[in-house]
């Protein structure tokens, strides 16, 4: 994608077509809550990118998760809750939330359902969340 881009640049008329714009939404080693991520197991990598749909009205179980992850909020708004202290987050369209590694947390919707776009960097088999 980069040799197109340099390639592109150079073209007649290329200063007559608008520019790629790229903005970092979340760069972090640490989940949203403050705490570091920790090194996981190793084995070969696998990325998986899910977009979940959480109806209005709906408190997940509550869960952990074995690598960190990160979930950008398309629409709606989700509230997330840590088990262990009861702080919460709330999150609107458009934030990301970078996600609680091996500590309980949940997320509730309000009056509207969430939609989510979440990535996953675990290694292959690894389960996303656990109960």
């Amino acid at each position: 994608m980069a040799g197109l881009l340099l390639i592109g640049s150079g073209a007649v008329g290329a200063e007559d077509k608008p520019a790629v714009q790229i903005e970092t939404l979340v760069r972090t080693n640490a989940s949203w809550d403050g705490v570091p991520y920790a090194p996981y197991s190793g084995g070969t990598p696998e990325m998986t990118v899910l977009k979940m749909t959480i109806p209005a009205h709906t408190e997940l179980q509550w869960h952990t998760h074995p690598m960190p992850n990160a979930a950008y909020v398309l629409s709606g708004e989700l509230t997330v809750e840590k088990k262990e202290t009861g702080e919460r987050k709330l999150l609107t369209q458009r934030q990301v939330l970078p996600e609680m590694v091996g500590q309980l947390h949940r997320g509730m919707t309000g009056d509207s359902p969430v939609v989510l776009i979440v990535f996953y960097a675990g290694v292959k088999d690894m389960p996303l969340s656990q109960h």
